[in-house]
């Protein structure tokens, strides 16, 4: 854009340089005459729909002048939400979230028009905007931080699912952020923001808030059954008996990870027996055939880590026949390899295609892809060392380098330390390319220095 400071100025320009006349220029834009003379006496202010049809009778790109249209109409006038709302709605469109975070920063004193851009937000974020809909839930959030009001907790509870992504570093500062309003949301929204807020959790391995939140999340969905059945607000995404059973196994996996199998298979058996649900519908029976089928899974995974290795064949049979249960069985059973000994070269040949990264799907829906990044950069280190134990240090190298090189992509301190740790535990076997492959990857982003901090001033030991 050059020098020229008013959409009026280029609009003048441009008409003097193509020796054009109103009336012609009008015909081209399809903007009435009346309206083109009073923008350029500056008697009539521009909607974003004239400014779009000037904008193409130009022949300039769209959202050419929309830097000028904000300081125009919004830095030296109060705003009129009949041109500020369609406005930011178009800068959605297009995809100008710069423009949208300059005006939330103009208006962040003005909290009239909180409801306004909340409601704007929801529009945006039902209509699959999400990154459009940031800079107006954080205005939201900003604005109303000292007010324990609806619309800041659910602000809250958007800003952390458009945020999560792969960076795990990213993850738990969100998730910190969201667990103190998790609580203040309403009961529509409550069950699904504890839901997703276990799921962050579980892919950090934060397994002491995941005892909290399950037993949170397993004491509100039950109040909520015994209060209504299985009717449930249109915003709750899932059955409420999910979310009971979904607490149990939050529960029973805690308890597992602490190395108490017998807890755990307490709570296995709670998330098999549905028999308390009553007159299931059709999604409700669907919900709970999963659950059992995961009990199924999990029983063999609980029995085979407390040292009960001969249940591995029956483990084996099961996921044959599951192909969804494939990956998630290799997880454990690497582990239990490396902790008992086990011979499982037959295992990964079999199953040498299942050890990628890809979308793990239930028959009641996709799994948080933030657990499926760390089980697989855990299962590839799991298979590193497996190898490293039977002396295939070709192998070992070449999966250790695939985990490290995925725990630096999600940001997974935890995996980055241990496949640092493991790294130097076999240098002196490793080759020259090899120790080349590894350097790059401890300089590709710094973030090997950075985890180590992680892991010392952040993480919480197991109870």
């Amino acid at each position: 854009m050059n020098s020229l400071t008013t959409i009026r100025d280029h609009l003048e320009d441009y008409l003097k340089r193509k020796n054009m006349t109103l009336i012609h220029f009008s015909e081209i834009s399809g903007i009435n005459s009346g309206t083109l003379s009073g923008t350029l006496n500056g008697l009539r202010p521009i909607g974003v729909q004239q400014l779009d049809r000037l904008t193409a009778g130009m022949g300039l790109t769209e959202g050419y002048f929309y830097e000028l249209y904000i300081n125009e109409c919004f830095v030296h006038t109060s705003p009129d939400w009949r041109r500020l709302g369609p406005f930011l709605y178009r800068c959605a469109e297009l995809n100008r979230i710069e423009c949208m975070e300059t005006i939330t920063k103009l208006m962040m004193d003005n909290l009239a028009y909180a409801p306004l851009l909340f409601e704007l937000a929801e529009q945006l974020y039902r209509e699959g905007m999400f990154e459009a809909a940031k800079p107006l839930y954080y205005w939201v959030a900003e604005s109303e931080k000292m007010q324990h009001s609806e619309r800041l907790a659910l602000s809250q509870y958007r800003l952390f699912t458009i945020g999560l992504s792969k960076d795990q570093t990213n993850n738990l500062s969100l998730a910190t952020q969201f667990e103190l309003f998790v609580d203040r949301l309403d009961e529509p929204y409550e069950l699904d923001g504890l839901n997703e807020l276990i799921n962050a959790y579980a892919s950090l391995r934060r397994w002491d808030k995941l005892l909290e939140l399950g037993e949170k999340l397993k004491l509100k969905a039950t109040i909520h059954y015994e209060l209504y059945g299985n009717n449930k607000p249109k915003e709750v995404k899932k059955e409420i008996i999910f979310y009971i059973l979904y607490a149990y196994l939050v529960i029973g996996e805690t308890y597992f990870y602490f190395e108490e199998y017998e807890q755990a298979l307490h709570y296995v058996s709670l998330y098999t027996d549905a028999s308390w649900v009553v007159d299931p519908t059709d999604e409700e029976t669907n919900v709970i055939q999963q659950f059992k089928e995961w009990a199924e899974g999990n029983r063999y995974q609980y029995e085979l880590m407390s040292g009960k290795t001969d249940v591995l064949h029956d483990y084996l049979n099961y996921i044959s026949e599951r192909e969804n249960e494939i990956f998630p069985a290799l997880c454990e059973i690497v582990v239990a390899a490396n902790k008992f000994e086990l011979d499982i070269d037959a295992v990964l040949k079999k199953y040498e295609s299942s050890i990628i990264y890809r979308k793990q799907i239930s028959r009641i829906g996709v799994i948080s892809s933030q657990l499926t990044g760390d089980r697989y950069a855990n299962l590839l280190m799991g298979i590193s060392i497996y190898y490293f134990q039977k002396n295939n240090l070709d192998k070992g190298f070449l999966f250790l380098l695939d985990s490290l090189s995925v725990a630096i992509e999600i940001s997974s301190a935890l995996c980055m330390v241990k496949c640092v740790g493991l790294f130097e535990q076999y240098s002196t076997f490793a080759t020259a390319t090899t120790i080349e492959k590894y350097n790059k990857l401890k300089l590709k982003g710094k973030k090997i220095v950075f985890a180590y901090n992680y892991i010392h001033n952040l993480r919480r030991p197991n109870p």
